[in-house]
């Protein structure tokens, strides 16, 4: 094997043995981290929003400025890999991934906290790919499978463990521990991933950059997600602030199709969707991934906010939707290779959507187990859901435009999901106030509960604060269970569209879907 220089893109001494599987576990657990901070904040909502003094609807600004961040940057990772090299930008990601970790945690406001939230996004971004991409690098083909394998394993527990651990740490420490926890796991990974990595280092490659079509990716996403986030606080399009990122959001978008269909070498690659597969794929996987990633964000918000459980409780009712996801992985892996995918994936976003359409009967008076087994069984439709679909869009393309698709793909379901989560926020208060509008003529027009609770001993206005309260909780519920049944028909919709899709005339190689 040569000596030269490993910057020059030469290998030297390939790993062997435990340094192997030690550089393999590094990989996974920065994987492990990033795809943890998506999850990770769901419980914890309240108690930012609580500790900053803002609305639980803006507190999820931190969920959505993260997911956009990194949707952003996904395209970009091809060429900052040749810009910097594969290893430096691995090392250079995860630490300042770290950085950006810790000075979320000594935010002292949401402007700011949002601000380093973008930030850790665009660090946390190029994290996954390179994470797998340095796997299939540093392991022998005959033992790919298993590194993939434990790459995969993260990317399914991570969204488990983030609940549980970030309802945990708000309960016993502060909401600030949810980001400082990625600092020493950054450095540890960052520093063991340099020493053990660096001669992988790829050559590098200075490649021109679409800057032209990175500016308007930026610009329409961006006044996109700042009119979701900001229109219920300024009154929709009653404001002209409101109107004007409507109009450049809209001016940005069609400036950003017509470049990239015209330039040479696009920042994003849209003429993959002229493959029918993919297009269906895509559309597929954005409206049932929007359907539930916002469900998931609304639930431990709903159950801390109005049922009394603490962000503890609330984080292990939520990870209770990855338990039997993990369980039946394997065997939707195995079947994704043997018959049409597109029955697993209407069979399982269809089980998805019935799940969701039975917790839209929920009531106030539901225990843990009856909150947390809808969930729980949601699980067995997952990995039929994100296995089979995406081996489906990428068999759909050429295979020369597989990396661009897998990225794509990512881009367009990270999105999905902060655009849901957008909506989902602001339609649950809106339907909320609806709600209470209505139950307000409705409730106690006799004035039958007001002496009965008068003549328990209360005041006139502990008696109206009592009904009051129940109203609100009321009309809380109804709207919850208003949105779980919108977020269901979405499913079904989206286990429709996917017959759209062409059977498959291949099997894809799925490693560089991420």
């Amino acid at each position: 094997m040569s000596s030269a220089n490993p910057a020059a893109g030469e290998i030297q001494r390939p790993l062997t043995g435990n340094m192997l599987w030690l550089a393999a576990l590094v990989l996974a657990a920065a994987n492990f981290m990033v795809v943890l901070d998506t999850t990770i904040a769901n419980v914890s909502v309240p108690n930012i929003a609580g500790g900053l003094a803002v609305s639980s609807s803006q507190g999820t600004y931190v969920i959505t400025s993260y997911a956009v961040a990194e949707a952003i940057i996904v395209p970009l990772t091809g060429w900052l890999a040749a810009r910097f090299g594969t290893v430096r930008l691995f090392v250079g990601s995860m630490l300042l991934f770290g950085l950006f970790s810790m000075l979320c945690g000594l935010a002292g406001s949401l402007e700011t906290l949002v601000l380093f939230r973008v930030l850790q996004g665009l660090a946390g971004g190029p994290l996954m790919p390179m994470s797998q991409t340095l796997l299939l690098q540093i392991f022998p083909k005959q033992k790919a499978g298993a590194a993939i394998g434990l790459w995969s394993m993260t990317t399914l527990i991570a969204p488990i463990m983030g609940p549980i651990l970030g309802g945990t740490l708000c309960d016993q420490a502060s909401w600030p521990w949810i980001f400082y926890i990625n600092v020493p796991i950054a450095l540890g990974c960052g520093f063991l991933g340099w020493n053990l990595l660096k001669r992988y280092q790829s050559r590098i490659v200075k490649l021109r950059v679409d800057a032209v079509g990175l500016a308007l990716l930026v610009v329409w996403v961006g006044a996109l997600q700042l009119m979701l986030d900001k229109g219920k606080e300024l009154d929709w399009f009653g404001s002209p602030v409101i109107v004007g990122m409507a109009i450049a959001a809209l001016v940005g978008f069609a400036a950003f199709l017509i470049w990239e269909l015209t330039e040479a070498q696009p920042i994003v690659n849209l003429r993959v969707f002229r493959h029918r597969g993919f297009w269906a794929s895509v559309l597929t996987i954005s409206l049932a991934f929007g359907s539930f990633f916002g469900a998931t964000v609304l639930t431990p918000q709903w159950l801390q906010a109005y049922m009394g459980y603490t962000a503890t409780q609330a984080g292990y009712a939520t990870a209770m939707s990855g338990v039997l996801a993990v369980m039946v992985a394997p065997i939707a892996a195995q079947l994704s290779s043997r018959m049409d995918p597109r029955k697993l994936v209407f069979c399982g976003v269809m089980w998805l959507g019935c799940v969701t359409l039975y917790r839209s009967f929920s009531t106030t008076d539901m225990g843990f187990w009856q909150v947390a087994l809808p969930l729980l069984f949601q699980g067995l439709g997952m990995p039929f859901f994100f296995v089979p679909l995406t081996g489906l869009a990428l068999a759909s393309v050429e295979p020369a435009e597989v990396a661009s698709a897998a990225g794509l793909m990512s881009f367009m379901r990270t999105l999905s999901g902060a655009f849901a989560t957008s909506l989902v926020t602001t339609a649950w208060d809106d339907k909320a106030n609806y709600n209470h509008a209505e139950l307000v003529g409705m409730v106690d027009s006799g004035g039958d509960a007001l002496r009965a609770l008068t003549g328990g001993g209360l005041s006139d206005s502990a008696a109206w604060g009592t009904i009051e309260q129940t109203l609100q909780a009321q009309s809380i519920m109804l709207s919850t269970n208003q949105i779980f049944w919108l977020a269901g028909l979405s499913f079904v919709v989206a286990a429709c569209a996917i017959w759209l899709a062409p059977r498959p005339s291949r099997v894809a190689d799925t490693s560089q879907a991420h």
